[in-house]
């Protein structure tokens, strides 16, 4: 990819990731309206959140990172015959290997659920109705694992549009799911979990045409021994803890929920969606746009152009990322009764998640660092950093959560699942700064004087936007209707961003200073 497409390859990613999230959220709304937030949504989330987990860990996490850094090198190094048959046996060697893990996942589903939700085993009715809707979730993993095998391949080449786009299927397909098909099941919430086997089979026919189109559909075969396929393996073993160490804080965070008041479960997930709109906008974006940049740069012996994409993400950070995250932690419960506080979902449930979404949002700056400093290492094929890293950031998270929880519980707290999110938050800025340093003390990076100036120079404007939020924060927001509470959280926000805006403009900050280098 050209240095001068960098932009708009984040704008499309962007854009595509923006009508995912909007999706998204009229998902969320539907389910909390139809199912609200109580121990049969807990028992679906567990049930997506397991194959959910491994995708994230596997296909986006060490796969992506692994895979990417590798058909870089031969795209860019080798010839055309050369990259279509690494292509070939990767396909060939991923897909056996997810068949049997797929197998394996549905037959072992209860198993599964004693290890992932320990806290539904003294309830049958719980168990039993987690076991039967994981054999239907987990083959996702299979599906959407080589969605996001695709989809690295139509990056590197520069190909955004569609793999940014796949995830509105699952959207359409939980929404359809919800609203047409759940009347039809004894158990309604067991069509969500046929929704999302469905998403993943039609997101994975999505992408077969394109890869079609720049010729990297050939015919799969088994590569255990092929020189490419084993560099990829050699490169996923330490990357499977250190590219998703947030993911499995996540996995573990439900592990104590299920312990936790009924309804716990469902809080941090409705506080974690809220947490995933900018993260998904930006992190996401960063994360797709940077590591085929980074791993070009690397392979063609380009540090200066490397530094210089470092820099620019991290200015993308300071100028989105922190006033997002001060956003959310000041309007935390405007904003979940305005999306999603109507028929099951009650009030007190978006008083509930509000906590843990305080918490979570002190540590999205944090989190959207590691999405930039841990391709850092990856596009120069090391991934035995980040992955020691990301095991000390790991174990500390579960001493944080119980130094967290467990007062909590004893002071009888009444919502004791924020020590989760804070414990996720805190660990993300231990990885964070972890990464920076090391990142710094190997000579690859360090954050220049320029970008130090940018941020002394947009401050001002955060704490001005800061100020404009909190004069709203205490308006009685549940007192208006649906269309109230709309407008209103419109017009707070809108009146946030002008400020936040003006105050950008008036420190010297303009748009073209966030070109891409």
């Amino acid at each position: 990819m050209k240095p001068a497409n960098l932009v708009r390859s984040g704008t499309i990613v962007g854009f595509m990731t923006l009508l995912s999230r909007v999706l998204g959220f009229v998902r969320d709304q539907i389910l909390a309206i139809v199912f609200g937030a109580g121990a049969t949504t807990d028992v679906f989330l567990v049930a997506f959140k397991i194959p959910n987990f491994l995708r994230r860990l596997f296909a986006e996490g060490a796969f992506a990172t692994a895979f990417v850094p590798v058909f870089t090198e031969y795209k860019e190094t080798r010839s055309k015959a050369a990259l279509v048959d690494l292509a070939a046996h990767v396909s060939g060697t991923l897909t056996i290997i997810l068949l049997l893990v797929s197998t394996l996942g549905v037959m072992l589903s209860p198993l599964l659920i004693m290890l992932f939700a320990p806290g539904f085993i003294d309830e049958p009715e719980r168990f039993d109705l987690a076991t039967r809707m994981l054999r239907i979730t987990f083959p996702y993993l299979f599906f959407i694992s080589l969605v996001a095998y695709a989809g690295s391949m139509l990056n590197t080449f520069g190909k955004f549009a569609v793999p940014s786009f796949t995830p509105v299927l699952l959207n359409i397909c939980m929404i359809a799911a919800a609203l047409i098909f759940s009347p039809f099941f004894s158990d309604p919430i067991v069509a969500l979990a046929w929704g999302v086997f469905a998403a993943g089979a039609v997101q994975l026919f999505l992408q077969l045409p394109f890869l079609r189109q720049i010729g990297l559909m050939p015919r799969p075969r088994w590569g255990w021994k092929h020189p490419g396929v084993r560099r990829i393996l050699k490169l996923m073993v330490p990357a499977i803890l250190g590219s998703s160490v947030a993911q499995i804080n996540l996995l573990l965070d439900t592990v104590i929920a299920s312990f936790l008041t009924a309804g716990s479960l469902s809080w941090l997930y409705y506080s974690d969606r809220m947490l995933e709109f900018p993260l998904g906008m930006l992190g996401v974006t960063l994360g797709t746009i940077i590591l085929p940049r980074l791993a070009r740069e690397h392979s063609l012996n380009s540090p200066d152009d490397f530094r210089r994409t470092l820099d620019w993400a991290i200015r993308l950070v300071l100028i989105l990322g922190l006033p997002a995250g001060i956003s959310l932690m000041i309007l935390a419960e405007p904003m979940l009764l305005t999306l999603f506080g109507y028929g099951e979902f009650k009030a007190s449930d978006a008083t509930m998640a509000s906590y843990s979404l305080i918490a979570y949002g002190a540590g999205l700056p944090a989190f959207l660092l590691i999405k930039i400093f841990a391709p850092a290492f990856y596009a120069r094929q090391n991934t035995r950093t980040p992955v020691r890293i990301g095991i000390i950031a790991l174990i500390t998270n579960m001493v944080y959560n119980l130094l967290f929880v467990l007062p909590m519980i004893w002071m009888d707290f009444i919502a004791p699942h924020t020590g989760l999110a804070l414990a996720s938050s805190l660990s993300a800025w231990q990885q964070a700064i972890m990464l920076y340093r090391k990142l710094g003390t190997d000579d690859i990076y360090q954050i220049s004087p320029e970008v130090w100036a940018f941020a002394r120079r947009s401050l001002g404007a955060v704490v001005a936007l800061t100020v404009v939020l909190l004069l709203f924060a205490s308006i009685q927001w549940q007192s208006f209707g649906a269309l109230g509470r709309l407008s209103l959280l419109a017009g707070v926000i809108a009146g946030g961003a002008l400020t936040y805006a003006l105050g950008l403009l008036l420190a010297g900050i303009r748009p073209q200073q966030l070109a891409s280098p």
